[in-house]
């Protein structure tokens, strides 16, 4: 049996909430979806610091993260968001979305859906 995808997001960020539940809706996600704060991130294989910094995609034991874990989230939504993803796993779009998606993570707290908290580092929400 083939294990299930794993998309993990902060939970205690409203716009990555409001971000992900987006996805859920639109790209019909193919992956359980968890807050880090209640996924066992070692069995996983990641830590707590990278799970705070961008959104994780876990799958077949790697760890993708930030705009690479969102083109594995296009890919296994299959048509037609898989052309989407299979792009910005290639230079030179590779590189604009690295650079986007950490413009985009910097700022979360400044987006819609976003609270002050978004901006606060983990232990002091």
């Amino acid at each position: 049996m083939r294990e299930e995808p794993v998309m993990i997001f902060d939970g205690d960020c409203g716009f990555c909430t409001t971000s992900v539940r987006f996805a859920e809706r639109v790209f019909g996600v193919r992956a359980r979806v968890t807050p880090w704060q209640f996924a066992d991130l070692t069995a996983l294989g990641t830590t707590r610091e990278r799970a705070e910094r961008e959104v994780l995609w876990v799958e077949r034991g790697r760890v993708y993260g930030g705009a690479q874990a969102v083109a594995r989230l296009l890919i296994a939504a299959g048509p037609p968001w898989i052309l989407a993803g299979l792009v910005l796993r290639i230079p030179p779009f590779r590189w604009v979305a690295r650079g986007a998606y950490r413009l985009v993570a910097k700022n979360r707290h400044r987006l819609p859906g976003g609270t002050p908290a978004c901006s606060l580092p983990a232990a002091p929400r």
